[in-house]
């Protein structure tokens, strides 16, 4: 790792994650060559994570934090003593292959009027993970979304457009929303939109962040030269705790980026999506009567219920 003039920061968000963390950051080592300096913030984990961390890879720039400041301001102050032209988020529930990070900088090289650059991201058993980008929200998408036409037409990028169909993520392309599991971004342009607006403590901060950039002309981009795997949900709650927190997320998204004549319409629609999902999930029930989909069944039955806590975004 070089400790001079770094081409890219590399910085990792780490929350009772030791293992996986460690061993994303040991796949860093030994897939990148380009000058680079890693930064390491661990939100007050309580498994040894820290302590892992020090231990394992003593040059790299650990920050302890005593509190869990959440995923956007753990990222906004590694940022703050960040210092290469180029800053790489990345999940610590990944594993970098074949030179991926090396592949994304010259890519940006390559598309500099992109500002921000993503990959292509893979499961553990390597099959496809999607998750990588998305096209952004809109008023069709939403309908599609509470209506489940995105479920039923999976692979169409008419009725599923955020997710942009059945596209394999195995070619150039523009997309609207690249993930910080694994994001580059100009310092430049990091700097512009003053990073992450940290409203979002978890979920909905990357969108936020690219719909900003967006309309400063940025025009995000995903290479698959850049691959990597990404296990997914590592450190995320209970999953009716997780669903609350992104249902809240994606109101204040829509509060923030639809037209104005259009803000009302979307958060209505939306706030029927879990209404649908229980209704959907029950009828599943019905016919199947198996523990899972009870399970999800009961998931959904919880969001609706708690839907004073997310139904106005963070205005709760």
């Amino acid at each position: 790792m070089a400790q001079t003039d770094p081409e890219m920061s590399i910085i990792v968000v780490s929350y009772n994650t030791r293992q996986m963390t460690v061993e994303c950051l040991q796949s860093v080592v030994d897939q990148t060559r380009i000058p680079h300096e890693i930064i390491v913030v661990d939100n007050c984990s309580s498994d040894g994570s820290a302590d892992a961390i020090a231990e394992a890879f003593p040059d790299i720039h650990l920050i302890r934090s005593e509190e869990n400041l959440g995923y956007a301001a753990a990222n906004n102050i590694a940022a703050e003593t960040a210092t290469a032209p180029y800053l790489l988020l990345l999940n610590p529930d990944t594993v970098v292959l074949d030179g991926a990070l090396d592949a994304l900088v010259r890519f940006a090289h390559q598309t500099p009027d992109a500002r921000i650059w993503g990959g292509r991201t893979l499961f553990e058993d390597g099959s496809l993970n999607p998750t990588s980008c998305y096209k952004r929200m809109t008023l069709w998408s939403t309908f599609c979304r509470v209506m489940g036409l995105n479920g039923v037409f999976r692979s169409s990028e008419v009725f599923n457009s955020e997710f942009i169909g059945s596209w394999p993520r195995d070619t150039i392309r523009d997309v609207d929303i690249v993930t910080g599991c694994l994001l580059l971004i100009d310092r430049e342009m990091w700097d512009t939109l003053s990073g992450f607006d940290e409203t979002f403590s978890m979920y909905g901060e990357e969108v936020d962040m690219c719909l900003r950039a967006l309309k400063l002309g940025a025009k995000p981009k995903i290479t698959p030269d850049a691959t990597i795997i990404h296990y997914g949900g590592k450190s995320s709650k209970a999953e009716v705790e997780r669903s609350i927190m992104v249902q809240r997320s994606k109101i204040e998204l829509i509060k923030r980026h639809f037209s104005p004549g259009t803000v009302w319409l979307g958060q209505g629609m939306f706030r029927l999506f879990p209404w649908s999902r229980y209704c959907a999930t029950g009828l599943k029930c019905s016919f199947t009567r198996n523990a899972a989909s009870r399970a999800n069944h009961e998931v959904w039955n919880g969001v609706w219920k708690r839907r004073n806590e997310w139904e106005n975004g963070f205005n709760t």
